[in-house]
This record gives structure tokens, C-alpha cells and sequence, in this order.
């Protein structure tokens, strides 16, 4: 089972922690799930769980996959493959 974050003193107090845990339960990273639950407790904000209009990665170029990896700052990058580089940007 995920562990909550809330529980901990140097992270902050999660919002909805039902939802926290379900996103995770889904598959979704810590940060990620965090973020949704956070935003959908705020009335003034209207996320989804689906990210924007981006084409998928595989549309993307090895450089540009790349590029994204490095802004990130994903470690190892530079001997990955275009998969693992996928890979590693979804698990990030």
C-alpha cells in the first residue's frame, strides 16, 4: 500500500487523502497524485487526470524525448533508449 505523505512532517498536508490514495492505487506517482488530489480540493482549479493535448511520446523524437528527460533531470539519460527514456518520463 501507498504510503501517504501527509504522514510525513516535511511534506505538505494533502488535501484529499481518499483521492491521494486512490491515484495511487491506480498506478500514479507520489507527486502526481498529490498534485490532482490538491488541485480537484481547490474550488478555483478544474483538473483531470489526463494531462493536455501533447502527442503521445512515441510521436516524439529520440532528441526531443531527450530534451524533456534533461529539463526534468532524469539521471542516466544519456544511455537510454528512446523506450526507456519513455519510461523513465512516465515514472518520473
Amino acid at each position: 500500500m501507498a504510503k501517504n505523505p501527509a504522514e510525513s512532517g516535511s511534506t505538505p498536508q494533502l488535501k484529499d487523502p481518499k483521492l491521494y490514495e486512490a491515484l495511487r492505487d491506480e498506478g500514479y506517482s507520489k507527486e502526481k497524485s498529490a498534485r490532482i488530489s490538491n488541485a480537484k480540493a481547490n474550488p478555483d482549479m478544474q483538473p483531470s487526470k489526463k494531462g493536455g493535448k501533447a502527442a503521445p511520446y512515441e510521436e516524439w523524437t529520440k532528441d526531443e524525448i531527450y530534451e524533456r528527460a534533461q529539463e526534468i533531470g532524469i539521471d542516466g539519460r544519456s544511455d537510454m533508449t528512446k523506450d526507456q527514456l519513455i519510461e523513465a518520463l512516465r515514472h518520473h
